[in-house]
């Protein structure tokens, strides 16, 4: 694995909002751990069993706070008239009710109260989701086969 790659994968992640990644592969073992205020990531190569610890620190100038504040302001006007469907446990997000059929629901689909979005498997177990307003989703948070937090966004819906 590529130092590019591997940087591409810490920025995923860290926009992703997981707390906590590992990667295991042939030759190499990945473990990338966030928190509030720090990135941490440890590379362990097999054949050579050497650790090396790489540590990403967020350095942000004035300038790019200003421009993120912006933006994130112009994401929070454009979302908050629609209201969100988020996870009510902890587990693996489906999409589908099985690989060979079509997806419950996709942007631009409208749903009623009660519809299926989702299934969230926790345990072995697999959990419906339903949608608890009527309305039109507008974006999907999350893809498929991801792992899910509770209250986690999944879905926006339009209620108009």
């Amino acid at each position: 694995m590529e130092l590019k790659e591997i940087q591409n994968l810490i920025k995923f992640v860290a926009k992703s909002g997981a707390s906590e990644v590992k990667l295991e592969m042939e030759d190499i073992k990945i473990t990338i751990k966030t928190g509030p205020s720090k990135m941490e990531t440890t590379i362990i190569q097999q054949p050579s069993t050497t650790q090396i610890p790489v540590t990403q620190s967020v350095v942000s100038s004035p300038l790019a706070q200003a421009e993120g504040q912006s933006s994130t302001e112009e994401d929070k006007d454009d979302d908050s008239k629609y209201i969100t469907i988020k996870s009510p446990i902890i587990g693996t997000l489906y999409r589908k009710p099985s690989p060979d059929k079509p997806v419950f629901v996709k942007v631009g689909d409208t749903v009623e109260v009660g519809d299926v979005v989702c299934i969230i498997e926790a345990m072995k177990l697999f959990n419906e989701v339903e949608s608890e307003i009527s309305g039109k989703i507008v974006k999907v948070l999350i893809d498929d086969s991801s792992p899910v937090e509770f209250d986690q966004p999944l879905f926006l819906v339009d209620p108009s």
